[in-house]
């Protein structure tokens, strides 16, 4: 079997990433495709950080704005759609560059070779988030646990979505989520994958980075596109309603908070999911690891590109 070329960025929230996979494309004839979960939204741009024009810098960027607000999205129908976007650029004889900080949408990609999840059923899905709202997220996860224990020992308790989807899988097509997924990971994976993962030695340094961040998408209008996104009216799905940088100005809208205290808690919520990535990211094997900051610095994009090339003698 003849596998894809594929190179991955991955790293926490704000760590330069999509700098880097730009300077790569450019190097290497590549075009880069989105791996995060909410830069799939449209509408959600300044939150999600979606690279502008000016920063693609001419580069071809896939898998951004393809699913409208109220639409639910998971990690399989990601891998489903980016697996198509991935053998469409190397058919052009590009080099298909992922880029982002999903390592659950990354995971998918790599791992499963098929996405059968089951028919979706709205309404036990409703009831499933119904027994968590007024009985608890342990009683749902209990229900989980006597379906498909070994599901139950890998997914929290608070992660209300995925306990979720894995009864609902087991309920439309009799199978747990545990034989779904071995039965999708047997087959070969079809792509030789180089993954890079930032990591930065100064954790202050990348704290600094994200709420400086927050500052300029405040500046940027971060306040009327949540507005636009949470006040019309629209039926944001569970899904997008995740997205850090939104459902916090909800007591603003409501008069309770100043958009000082909305832009800290969003700054205070951003640092506790770069930690999750970094928990993530730091558990992957056979990948190369590059330091963005040097003695309080933040490298180029270029160099780091640079010191990517030369790691994986690309």
């Amino acid at each position: 079997m003849t596998k894809i070329k594929t190179i991955s960025v991955l790293g926490p929230t704000a760590s330069g990433k999509t700098g880097l996979a730009i300077a790569l494309a450019k190097r290497l004839n590549g075009e880069v495709v989105s791996c995060d979960s909410m830069q799939l939204y449209r509408g959600m741009d300044i939150g999600t950080a979606t690279p502008t024009m000016e920063e693609r810098d001419g580069v071809v960027h896939h898998m951004f704005d393809i699913v409208e607000p109220e639409e639910e999205f998971s990690a399989a129908e990601y891998a489903k759609i980016a697996a198509g976007v991935i053998e469409e650029i190397a058919s052009r004889g590009k080099l298909p560059i992922l880029c982002g900080g999903t390592g659950m949408y990354h995971d998918s990609l790599m791992r499963i070779t098929g996405y059968s999840e089951g028919e979706k059923d709205e309404a036990l899905r409703e009831e499933l988030y119904r027994i968590a709202s007024e009985q608890g997220n342990e009683v749902l996860h209990a229900r989980l646990r006597e379906i498909d224990p070994e599901a139950a020992d890998t997914i929290h308790p608070n992660n209300v979505k995925r306990v979720v989807r894995a009864i609902e899988v087991f309920e439309t097509t009799g199978k747990t989520k545990t034989e779904i997924d071995r039965e999708q990971i047997a087959g070969e994976i079809p792509y030789d994958d180089t993954v890079f993962v930032l990591e930065f030695a100064d954790r202050d340094l990348l704290y600094s980075r994200i709420e400086k961040r927050v500052d300029i998408m405040m500046d940027e209008g971060l306040t009327e596109e949540a507005e636009r996104i949470l006040r019309t009216g629209r039926n944001i799905s569970r899904t997008a309603a995740q997205a850090i940088g939104y459902k916090e100005f909800l007591p603003y809208f409501a008069g309770e908070k100043t958009l000082d205290e909305v832009a800290a808690e969003i700054k205070l919520a951003t640092r506790h999911y770069a930690k999750r990535q970094l928990i993530w990211f730091r558990r992957m094997q056979n990948v190369y690891r590059l330091v963005p900051d040097e003695n309080g610095t933040v490298k180029t994009a270029d160099r780091l590109a640079d010191e990517a090339i030369a790691l994986a003698n690309l």
